[in-house]
């Protein structure tokens, strides 16, 4: 399975984005999917994570909580993250990652800046 992140970019603070991670298979049989963020120099931190169904389970960085929602769309084979109120402090580059049965996958990443 591949994953292809897009819809990074530039963007002033206080405004929004939303990622999205197409995955080239089925990800219904994925137990979580999550975005990452790595600020160059540091390591990669979890910044959102969901389980499979309705109602599933979501856990978000503390940093993020409240202005960050993550989903998942199954027919679609997509995971997003919805951005809101962004502060320069989540300028980083964003990555997905789904953890299947068959495996665990990451996307490539996607830069998201925001300026000041």
């Amino acid at each position: 399975v591949q994953l292809q992140a897009s819809g990074g970019g530039f963007v002033q603070a206080g405004g929004s984005l939303r990622l999205s991670c197409v995955a080239s298979g089925s990800i219904q049989s994925c137990n979580s999917a999550g975005w990452y963020r790595r600020i160059p120099g540091n390591v990669r931190n979890l910044v959102a994570i969901t389980g499979d169904g309705d109602g599933a389970a979501t856990n978000y960085a503390d940093s993020v909580k409240g202005r960050f929602t993550i989903s998942r769309d199954n027919a679609k084979n997509t995971v997003y993250l919805q951005m809101n109120s962004l502060t320069p402090e989540d300028t980083a580059v964003y990555y997905c990652k789904i953890v299947c049965s068959f495996g665990n996958y990451w996307g490539k990443g996607t830069q998201v800046t925001v300026s000041s």
